[in-house]
């Protein structure tokens, strides 16, 4: 798990516009690490990390292309069922709020076969303590509804 940062864009909704950002970012030589496009009707939203940042801000400043920028946690997500859900209990055990995730698929250089979550949280060195503790040890056994708890017996 590590941190970046990712840039956020605001696009008038038309055809052509994401396009023409896209194609100034390559002519830049700038790769994403994971990339979301969201409509929100007259505009769209991007959002992506690039694997570089100062690249990517210098093409954006130079197209006249206004961004936000956020720190993000990239977490690699092993191909288990459930494993996303687990990282969110974590984080929720823990009273940390997900502001928006998205996942890249093709994850970092190296992965075997999982993926990279992208994570926008309300405090971000809190997250990343409760991610790199041991998983195993932090889970919570949630008691299930209807029965009882096993009496212990003292012999």
């Amino acid at each position: 798990m590590q941190t970046a940062k990712q840039l956020s864009v605001s696009l008038v909704n038309k055809p052509g516009r994401l396009s023409a950002m896209l194609a100034a970012l390559n002519k830049g030589k700038v790769n994403f690490r994971a990339l979301v496009v969201m409509d929100s009707g007259d505009r769209g939203t991007v959002r992506f990390v690039p694997d570089e940042f100062a690249a990517a801000t210098e093409v954006l400043d130079k197209i006249n292309i206004r961004y936000d920028v956020a720190d993000v946690l990239l977490v690699d997500i092993p191909k288990q069922s459930g494993a996303f859900r687990n990282l969110c209990e974590r984080l929720a055990a823990d009273h940390l709020n997900i502001d928006y995730a998205y996942m890249s698929f093709a994850g970092p250089k190296g992965a075997k076969g999982g993926s990279l979550a992208v994570i926008r949280v309300n405090d971000l060195s809190k997250a990343q303590r409760v991610l790199s503790e041991n998983g195993s040890a932090r889970r919570r056994k949630k008691p299930q509804p209807g029965r009882r708890p096993p009496t212990r017996v003292a012999l």
